[in-house]
């Protein structure tokens, strides 16, 4: 797989660590109970379609880009600096 860093052009998937989604998860209360904790921090959905995912550019740049990308496909639909990607809450 090719991504296009939006700094350093288009590069192979191996120069960069994904991060894990790149929606907004909503931390839960300190006081809150250890299973809801459990699923915070080890449950995450695997969608079957359009996703937008957090990849850094480690072996490049260092830049933090928001990939969207098709699950099913494997096609990049379009890739961003985080810094200037649209938040979007879970």
């Amino acid at each position: 797989m090719r991504l296009k860093c939006p700094v350093c052009g288009e590069r192979d998937r191996r120069e960069f660590y994904y991060m894990g989604d790149a929606v907004a998860l909503q931390r839960p209360d300190p006081e809150a109970s250890d299973g809801v904790w459990d699923d915070y921090v080890h449950n995450r959905d695997n969608p079957a379609g359009v996703t937008r995912d957090l990849w850094y550019h480690e072996g490049g740049c260092a830049a933090w880009v928001v990939v969207t990308r098709n699950t099913v496909t494997h096609e990049i639909l379009k890739t961003e600096l985080a810094a200037h990607a649209p938040k979007v809450a879970s």
